[in-house]
């Protein structure tokens, strides 16, 4: 049989997935599964959006539409950078992508050659890693420490840079650790892009998601993306839209030109219906983003003052997203074995921290968007385990 691709090789997926296949396999056999490893919103798309995408397809907008996205959406998207990052960008600088993962990979294929060096968060998003062992690219991890708080330190950023580094990933709010960065992390690490010439991409999904007395700053407000920083948000998880697949990447005209080109070939456009349900949400009432993210906030007072009354576990607050990150060193299990012992023994799935990279042994990602009461549950299991 012929060989397949390098780049097919050395992609690899998301472990989250593999928990929850595992997990539903237990419940087909008949096993209760409270399920902590999906990072997806528990409420639904609020009604007045889903109308929008409902009354788009009555209205026949079910045909190609551009590949980087409708007008109308583009517009959008500028007045809402504006709002929440300070700048307006150009709609020359903005791209639609079916889902935020497009963005990622696509902008990383545009900037990323074989050889270069990327800087990125470790733990972290495991797309970030994929993309850059696919196209034979040298993945240079920043580990981020529980007593910075999971902050991506700039000491440590410079200390990675060398002649071969081409990029630097920012995720704040950040998966899987619920960390947010300072603006004067942020100053500091654009201030060696700037220096080093070095592009920076800044996966910002949950800028919507921070809780009292936390403040989003994004890197993108110091060249405004017009020369070397990239924006990507979306609309999944602030809108509880994940099965929409809708994104945004704002960014140098350069790059979207060739985020375009790379949309036509690999997607054609994102879909059309999808993409009013866009508008929609963000000229909309913004009520619901207010009243999740006070959920939220019981859920997450919940889940780690639950955790941390479990022999072996310690708990910091997260202050952006929804994950809970454990140190369950106190065990003496790995993270791996921790996982799979806890959903064999107890019935609660969770993530390993090394699913997310090697700074993760010693960690679980616990995924609090569910209810109250099946937190409650999963704490009280995980007391009579351990």
């Amino acid at each position: 049989m012929p060989r397949l691709s390098y780049g097919a090789d050395h992609i690899y997926g998301e472990a989250a997935f593999e928990v929850l296949a595992k997990a539903q396999e237990m419940e087909r056999e008949g096993k209760k599964v409270l399920h902590f490893e999906i990072g997806e919103p528990d409420m639904e798309t609020p009604a007045y959006i889903s109308n929008a995408g409902i009354a788009s397809i009555l209205d026949k907008k079910t045909h190609y539409t551009p590949s980087i996205g409708i007008t109308e959406l583009r517009e959008a998207v500028v007045d809402e950078v504006e709002k929440t990052r300070g700048f307006r960008p150009s709609i020359d600088q903005v791209a639609i992508t079916p889902g935020l993962k497009p963005g990622i990979f696509f902008s990383m294929l545009a900037i990323i050659n074989p050889g270069d060096e990327i800087i990125l968060p470790d733990p972290g998003y495991p797309t970030y890693g994929s993309v850059v062992s696919m196209v034979g690219a040298k993945p240079v991890p920043v580990s981020l420490s529980e007593k910075n708080s999971f902050r991506m330190n700039p000491s440590d950023v410079e200390a990675c840079i060398t002649k071969k580094t081409k990029l630097i990933i920012i995720n704040s709010p950040h998966n899987p650790t619920g960390s947010v960065m300072t603006e004067h992390e942020l100053s500091e690490i654009y201030d060696l892009a700037r220096r080093n010439d070095l592009f920076i991409i800044s996966d910002e999904v949950y800028s919507k998601m921070i809780y009292p007395g936390i403040l989003h700053k994004s890197i993108t407000e110091n060249d405004r993306a017009l020369e070397r920083t990239v924006l990507l948000d979306g609309w999944s998880k602030c809108y509880a839209m994940t099965g929409w697949r809708l994104g945004y990447v704002v960014g140098p005209v350069s790059l979207i030109d060739r985020l375009r080109d790379f949309l036509v070939s690999a997607v054609s456009c994102t879909a059309a219906f999808t993409q009013w349900a866009g508008v929609a949400a963000l000229k909309g009432d913004q009520s619901f983003i207010r009243e999740m993210m006070d959920r939220f906030e019981q859920k997450r007072r919940h889940i780690t003052e639950g955790l941390n009354r479990i022999k072996g576990f310690s708990c910091q607050i997260p202050y952006g997203a929804f994950y809970a990150f454990p140190s369950i060193q106190g065990t003496g299990m790995s993270s791996k074995d921790c996982s799979e012992f806890i959903l064999e023994k107890a019935g609660i799935a969770t993530v390993p921290g090394t699913a997310f990279g090697e700074a993760g042994e010693g960690y679980l990602r616990f995924s609090y968007a569910t209810s109250i009461e099946i937190i409650d549950e999963a704490m009280e299991r995980l007391r009579k385990l351990f």
